[in-house]
């Protein structure tokens, strides 16, 4: 799961890095329709970013979803069970 988180990080740093350039292109460019594309490039540099930390949310809360309490407890998500019983 680890190597996949790292995979989809780089890929998302790749993508924001490319969405900057392409900002930075149509700010400077001089087609009638560089005004239009500065905007949906500057909206998406808010928009993407928005929704990688929602999927890593959404991620967070399915991978935890399937683990035991033990498991959830080793990983330190949550404090350990305590026994039921009561000492009488």
């Amino acid at each position: 799961m680890k190597k996949f988180k790292r995979i989809f990080a780089l890929l998302g740093v790749v993508i924001l890095v490319a969405m900057y350039l392409i900002t930075l292109v149509f700010a400077l460019g001089s087609s009638p329709n560089a005004n239009n594309m500065l905007m949906a490039s500057i909206a998406c540099t808010v928009i993407v970013p928005c929704l990688l930390y929602g999927m890593i949310l959404i991620a967070r809360v399915l991978d935890n979803r399937n683990l035991s309490d033990k498991d959830k407890a080793a990983e330190g998500d949550m404090p350990p069970a305590k026994d039921k019983k009561k000492n009488i």
